[in-house]
């Protein structure tokens, strides 16, 4: 199911507990999060220095220090209901007139 939406990513450095801790648990839930060191880049070293690991899901900042695996399992669970609703398109409705 993650193929179908943005990757997820995982901001780290080298020798980070914390990091490591992130990874397991979004690997535990099925993800396979994108990994970026912010140590290789000044950009990402100055957005995250004091915050890894950040982790980005479906194009959105969910969590920093820590994963939350209450928080974790509800976002998973919120995602694969809205990916079970059908969509409908306005053209094809069927309670509208023609």
């Amino acid at each position: 199911m993650e193929a179908l939406t943005t990757p997820t990513i995982l901001y780290t450095r080298h020798n980070c507990p914390l990091c490591d801790e992130a990874h397991r648990i979004l690997m535990e839930f099925g993800l396979r999060p994108q990994l970026i060191d912010i140590d290789q880049d000044v950009q990402w070293q100055e957005r995250y220095t004091n915050c890894v690991p950040v982790v980005w899901i479906d194009g959105k900042e969910r969590f920093r220090g820590r994963v939350n695996r209450v928080l974790l399992q509800r976002l998973l669970l919120r995602r694969s209901n809205q990916a079970r609703q059908p969509s409908i398109s306005p053209e094809i409705r069927e309670d509208q007139e023609p």
